[in-house]
């Protein structure tokens, strides 16, 4: 595993998810699900949290699936925010009072479609600098 190349794709994704959770849940579909008390920590932290989650795909991608195509990497990505969301939602279902199963449903859709893109980026910019 080039080890620059982890870092960089995993950071651009990063930022990348960051960017689309902004448009998604604050943007397009701020009035459906809860929004946080803004903070400049609050921030702070959802962004450490979005650069964990690409440096995390990254990681699989270079370390041990070799994936090097936007398409390969969006349908890889698909497949992890499919089950990265089922697993987020049933234990905010069990432990958040305030989800509804519809704020579930939804937050899977957008898990996949985000994680899709992300996905895609990480991919293209792995064959880039491979």
């Amino acid at each position: 595993m080039k080890t620059k190349t982890f870092i960089i794709s995993g950071l651009v994704g990063g930022i990348a998810n960051w960017l689309l959770g902004w448009l998604f849940y604050g943007i397009l579909l701020a009035d459906f699900f809860p929004q946080p008390e803004e903070s400049s920590a609050t921030m702070v932290y959802i962004l450490l949290g979005c650069i964990m989650y690409g440096l995390f795909i990254s990681y699989v991608y270079n370390r041990w699936a070799q994936i090097s195509t936007a398409a390969t990497g969006a349908k890889a990505g698909a497949v992890i925010g499919l089950f990265m969301g089922l697993y987020y939602n049933f234990f905010n279902l069990a432990m958040q009072p305030e989800t509804t199963a519809q704020m579930a449903v939804a937050d899977v859709g957008i898990s996949i479609v985000m994680t899709a893109i992300v996905g895609a980026i990480i991919g293209a910019i792995n064959g880039k600098m491979n």
